[in-house]
């Protein structure tokens, strides 16, 4: 239920901010804001909006389906409440997966970034630390193993937020990431075990 309610709030505040800009300037994420003017909020609520119906959709999709899988995972290996921790790793992901950029940009006051996608990212990779050799479809059509997809994902986040040539937040999606994949150790160290049994545990 959570989940459907964090996804109908995210379109909402996102379909919002589409038609007043004065939305976006309230929630989007500005380091400059954040660090001289302590608007720290703006860690969370970037999350909310979005720059368009397509980075929308794709966000809220990735997350309708992976959110239920994440759910189950915690449910069955970590904890015996666990859409409280899906919420805690959801909320807490948005502010890690923009911290390089909040050092990187604390005094360019031209810089915002906005959308869920860190936490996105997040949200994935956990799924892709309880379960690596689960298949993921690459654009909807390609089934490769979760495990190999993470690593394409990783270096290909490391390449371009190096180059740094688009208006794409790779940081956010790098670290959102790796967020992800050592929650469930922070949640609960010994689980790297049951990665490491599932990880040589190929079923191709």
């Amino acid at each position: 239920m959570f989940l459907l309610t964090l996804i109908v709030f995210t379109v909402i505040i996102s379909y919002k901010g589409f038609n007043d800009n004065s939305v976006i300037n309230k929630l989007i994420f500005n380091p400059y804001n954040v660090v001289h003017k302590k608007e720290y909020s703006r860690m969370f609520t970037h999350g909310f909006i979005h720059a368009d119906w397509s980075h929308l959709l794709v966000n809220m999709l990735v997350l309708f389906s992976f959110g239920h899988a994440i759910i189950r995972n915690f449910g069955d290996f970590l904890t015996p409440y666990p859409t409280m921790l899906f919420i805690v790793m959801y909320f807490a992901a948005l502010p890690v997966s923009s911290l390089y950029a909040l050092k990187k940009h604390s005094n360019n006051y031209y810089y915002n970034a906005l959308g869920a996608s860190g936490a996105v990212s997040a949200v994935v990779f956990a799924n892709i630390f309880f379960e690596p050799w689960t298949m993921l479809y690459f654009f909807g059509i390609i089934p490769i193993p979760g495990i190999l997809f993470g690593a394409g994902y990783l270096y290909y986040s490391y390449t371009m937020n190096k180059k740094n040539n688009d208006n794409t937040g790779h940081d956010a999606h790098l670290f959102g990431a790796i967020f992800g994949l050592i929650f469930p150790v922070l949640i609960k160290p010994e689980s790297i075990f049951l990665f490491l049994a599932n990880l040589t545990s190929v079923h191709l």
